[in-house]
């Protein structure tokens, strides 16, 4: 039988750790300020948060066991980046779960791809990744690997996201080899997830984010 994963806690000890770093406190970057405060704190109540949430509920008998294994603030803020993003291409890889909603409805005109495998990671030369989602901290490996099999097709306007960043010694470890890639530009650490940038016309930076 496959064991059920454990949901997402909200340590204490973290949230004060980082209590510094809400709401943009201390940024004086104007891009980092404006990402942090529109998009990773906005709280524009979108008409289709009701729909995707209802949706995701009446799928949970029918999908697997972890469908709705993702806390409600990291799907909405998944769907503020695609929204924020306007990619052509999403790729999803992890496990199956009710983000694939929020990061379709981000973007309608974008070309989803979800796969658990990583054998459908290994994309023609000429194949843009503008953004993806790698969700499955429990495996650091597969999580490293689809970022090594997806960053060579990353452009300066891709946003590759992380999850569970600071879950693990290993996800942190991963993190920290993510922020110190010479192809990475200004990178964003919820705890939660990891948002990378690419543009390198921007200074080199990691923002600690109270999320």
């Amino acid at each position: 039988m496959k064991q059920r994963l454990l949901p997402y806690y909200v340590h204490p000890f973290v949230w004060l750790r980082r209590i510094g770093h809400r709401r943009g406190y201390g940024v004086h970057s104007p891009f980092a300020y404006n990402f942090i405060t529109r998009v990773v704190y906005e709280k524009t109540p979108y008409y289709k948060y009701t729909d995707l949430r209802a949706e995701e509920k009446n799928r949970a008998g029918e999908e697997c066991a972890d469908w709705l294994y993702e806390p409600l603030k990291v799907k909405r803020l998944l769907f503020r980046l695609v929204n924020y993003a306007h990619p052509r291409t999403i790729i999803d890889a992890g496990r199956l779960s009710a983000s694939s909603l929020y990061l379709k409805a981000g973007c309608l005109k974008a070309c989803y791809s979800g796969t658990c495998e990583l054998n459908d990671l290994f994309l023609d030369k000429d194949v843009p990744v503008d953004f993806l989602y790698i969700h499955n901290y429990q495996d650091p490996a597969f999580s490293l690997v689809a970022y090594e099999l997806c960053a060579p097709h990353a452009c300066e306007t891709s946003i590759f996201v992380l999850e569970g960043i600071g879950y693990t010694p290993y996800m942190r470890m991963l993190w920290q080899s993510i922020q110190q890639d010479e192809r990475v530009g200004v990178t964003f650490d919820l705890y939660d997830l990891g948002i990378v940038f690419f543009n390198k016309k921007m200074n080199k930076q990691n923002y600690i984010v109270c999320f």
